[in-house]
């Protein structure tokens, strides 16, 4: 068990050493095109359009946006990348890109393929989770009736369909989602392979929060197996953690905790407005900051009931969780205590956290191009609007390939 050594994001060496010079001279080249946000929302518009017309720009999407954020068309495609974070310490967390999907078939294909999937993972020693997507596995609209109706109040778990107005076509169809959620969840828990359920958009959530919080009750008790994810960008969702935590110990599981701050805030704000009612996303980042830090501290003074997967791109956030937990004397290999990014972003925090001695990941999503489009299009405009990332991102670029004399500061 190691404690904190000391920690530095700024060494490019150890973040890039598993990038060839051709990969990191693309990287800058992509997050270079993201910092003009005009043609950021350009491709944003014509990309689907195109994708559906069967335009040939696949070629061009695969060779670049695809290469840096996903892992591969197919599971089999990204056991090179898998190994390539090995061989530095990083595990993966593998997630089958799928959503937004509006068909029976494909919802039960898309279950079937996260089962392939964590029957795979378990083969696979550096692979402790997958991530799914329930929008991948139940009707956008269902989710969001139910969620207009369901109230997760502090006795939390409301699956049942008791005093919710759907009609006899739709109970089906929602018994029908709990049951391929719980037979993904039943496959994790004979393989023990974490499963993190991810956040989606707010008008959907409270449906995938009564999931999430029933598959936790059901499979957490003897291990950690499920997590549901809080985005600290919401200024409800600390509070919400705080409950969801009650709710745990007081019936015997241990609460799995995905923390994020959001990656659907344009959205958000833009859909408040003209629907006219409070935005659920906090006045400012200073509010998003101090929500996600004390999620934080919360889950990590409760480490022996709760399992946290900080997954941020924030320095502060992970130098606050690493100087935590050395002064609360927790391990950074603590198995309730993992880290996580992006694949394609943040290298520099990944490997430096790895290089300390944390249990540390890539989220590395992997699919067919048509069907990640909409996660690469968030990336894209997440790239886009968070300016100072970007810049990050192109500094620290920038001089490792000086280090290595690929270029020099008057091409910068």
């Amino acid at each position: 068990m190691r404690l904190q050594s000391k920690l530095s994001f700024d060494n490019t060496s150890d973040a890039f050493a598993y990038k060839s010079d051709a990969e990191l001279k693309k990287a800058q080249f992509i997050f270079s095109s993201m910092r003009y946000p005009w043609l950021v929302n350009l491709g944003i518009r014509l990309t689907p359009t195109l994708i559906h017309w069967n335009f040939p720009i696949t070629g061009l999407i695969r060779s670049t946006i695809f290469e840096q954020f996903v892992g591969g068309e197919s599971l089999e495609r990204t056991a090179t990348v898998v190994q390539k974070l090995a061989d530095h310490h990083v595990e993966v967390i593998l997630d089958y890109g799928v959503e937004g999907k509006a068909t029976e078939a494909s919802f039960e294909q898309a279950c079937k393929e996260f089962i392939h999937l964590i029957e795979y993972t378990a083969t696979q020693p550096n692979i402790p989770f997958i991530s799914i997507k329930l929008t991948g596995l139940a009707r956008f609209q269902l989710l969001e009736k139910l969620s207009e109706e369901i109230q997760l109040d502090k006795n939390m778990a409301m699956v049942n369909l008791s005093g919710i107005t759907l009609n006899a076509e739709e109970q089906t169809e929602w018994l029908k989602v709990i049951e391929r959620v719980d037979r993904i969840c039943a496959a994790a828990a004979i393989h023990k392979v974490g499963v993190l359920i991810d956040a989606e958009e707010s008008w959907i959530q409270q449906a995938i929060d009564a999931v999430a919080l029933y598959m936790m009750e059901k499979y957490n008790h003897e291990q950690l197996l499920i997590y549901n994810t809080y985005q600290l960008y919401r200024h409800d969702r600390l509070q919400f953690l705080i409950d969801n935590h009650t709710y745990a110990q007081r019936h015997g599981f241990l609460l799995g905790a995905k923390l994020v701050r959001g990656a659907y805030m344009e959205k958000e704000n833009l859909r408040a407005q003209q629907m006219g009612y409070l935005s659920p996303i906090q006045p400012d980042k200073e509010a998003t900051d101090r929500d996600y830090n004390a999620a934080v501290e919360y889950c990590l003074a409760e480490v022996n009931s709760i399992g946290t997967v900080v997954a941020s791109h924030n320095e502060w956030s992970n130098e606050f969780t690493t100087n935590v937990m050395s002064d609360s004397q927790i391990p950074l290999d603590h198995p309730h205590v993992h880290f996580s990014q992006l694949y394609g972003m943040s290298d520099h925090i990944t490997f430096n956290l790895a290089k300390a001695g944390c249990k540390v990941s890539k989220y590395l999503p992997y699919g067919p191009i048509k069907d990640v489009i909409p996660y690469l299009l968030r990336r894209a405009q997440e790239n886009s609007s968070i300016s100072g990332q970007t810049g990050r991102e192109l500094e620290l670029i920038q001089k490792e390939l000086i280090r290595r004399r690929i270029t020099t500061n008057q091409h910068r």
